[in-house]
């Protein structure tokens, strides 16, 4: 536990937060997840004399369990932003499911490809309508990564402030 004391405890902690900031871009990474952890981390092994109140750390989970829902769902909204039919949402959400499996293209060419055949198949689109509400998915999906990125960033910004400025 000695490379715990003192700057140990520090080191630990920036270095999952910032992998945690590398995930929120690089898909293979759960990147809020680390963020949280390094946060719950610090909070565990430092106590209450370590500055964040756990008031803090629930404000940092559900900012980890909002971006995780809008990155979800964000295909889906995208498509029917652009006027996609349930059925393009749907495709977009499954699109992206099955994307996660073919990295890094799939991210965007599945939700493109769900939202689109679906729009085809199921929603009785024409092609152009099945294509816009596509691109509208591929919109969503690149919407809800900036989202990611950007949460990934606050929590970042707010553990710094909860342990420096407010605990």
């Amino acid at each position: 536990m000695e490379l715990l004391q003192g700057g140990g405890v520090w080191l630990v902690t920036v270095s999952l937060m910032l992998l945690g900031l590398v995930g929120c871009v690089a898909p293979v990474l759960p990147g809020h997840l680390l963020i949280f952890c390094g946060a719950l981390g610090y909070r565990l092994m430092k106590g209450a004399e370590g500055g964040i109140a756990w008031w803090g750390i629930g404000i940092l989970f559900a900012l980890m369990a909002i971006s995780q829902v809008f990155e979800i769902a964000s295909g889906s909204l995208g498509s029917k932003w652009f006027g996609g039919t349930k059925w393009g949402a749907v495709g977009a959400l499954v699109g992206g499911i099955v994307g996660l499996f073919f990295l890094p293209f799939g991210l965007l060419l599945g939700p493109l490809a769900g939202a689109f055949g679906l729009e085809l198949a199921f929603g009785k689109r024409k092609t152009r309508e099945a294509v816009v509400s596509g691109v509208g998915s591929v919109v969503g999906t690149v919407s809800g990564m900036v989202f990611k990125l950007v949460a990934g960033a606050l929590m970042i910004i707010w553990f710094f402030v909860d342990v420096w400025a407010v605990g």
